[in-house]
């Protein structure tokens, strides 16, 4: 049995996959699914997050470390996630067996303006003003990361219980967001094999980030059209029927 690690991105904590951890299982019935929070989020909210995507991976790894999980691993990673997971399969490959990259961008490969879309900045400056659990903060998130908003309105509810629970900080949201602005991905692509996820539908970041991040290291493109940047909340089958197709392929 495979263990794949499930990391989300900016603010989000691991019961944020939601439905797409049994969807996955269900397609994937070989997969261990472990969905840790990244510090500063979730169960660690209570943790400063690192100032660096490279801090925020070492301790990724010790967490699973602790958990009595021993590489090697995959990683299915969503955007601040997904850098993560760069961080890692650079400095660590012999530890990951593959990564998922799924809606992220990396510097140098993307200008900052398709890594963050101009529209969002007076949403994103709204939400650093509000309280981690003002009234319509989970509903402007997921109008954000979402395309198919009106069809998940059971989410709603779950996310602001989430954010009541275990609300991030405005220090820890604003080092997570410093942390994905500088990281500096390498140029040439890491040791261990690729599949980039990306949404035709995302308004949040361009899905020529991963465009460019395919074409760059040469690794598989997979792009869904109609989704948002919350790919496995949109259209969780999906993701799973490509991860499953990735890796029939490469056996």
């Amino acid at each position: 049995m495979s263990t794949w690690v499930f990391l989300r991105g900016l603010t989000r904590e691991g019961r944020h996959w939601g439905e797409f951890v049994q969807t996955f299982r269900s397609q994937l019935p070989e997969a261990n699914v472990v969905a840790i929070d990244l510090p500063g989020n979730g169960r660690l909210n209570r943790t400063k997050s690192p100032w660096s995507v490279e801090e925020i991976a070492a301790h990724c790894r010790r967490q699973l470390v602790e958990q009595g999980l021993s590489p090697p691993y995959y990683l299915l990673a969503m955007s601040l996630g997904a850098m993560v997971a760069v961080a890692w399969a650079q400095r660590h490959p012999d530890e990951l067996l593959g990564c998922v990259l799924i809606n992220t961008s990396l510097r140098p490969l993307s200008p900052f303006y398709r890594r963050l879309r101009f529209r969002n900045y007076p949403t994103l400056l709204g939400l650093a003003l509000r309280a981690p659990t003002a009234p319509g903060r989970e509903q402007a998130i997921l109008a954000m990361t979402s395309s198919g908003q009106p069809t998940h309105d059971d989410v709603l509810p779950r996310w602001c219980a989430y954010a009541r629970e275990n609300p991030v900080s405005r220090t820890n949201g604003l080092r997570q967001l410093l942390a994905a602005a500088t990281y500096r991905a390498p140029r040439t692509k890491p040791r261990p094999p690729l599949l980039v996820l990306a949404s035709a539908g995302d308004t949040l970041v361009d899905p020529r980030c991963s465009q460019q991040l395919a074409a760059s290291w040469q690794c598989e493109l997979r792009q869904h059209p109609r989704a948002g940047h919350d790919l496995a909340l949109d259209d969780g089958p999906w993701v799973a029927a490509q991860v499953r197709s990735w890796l029939e392929r490469a056996r």
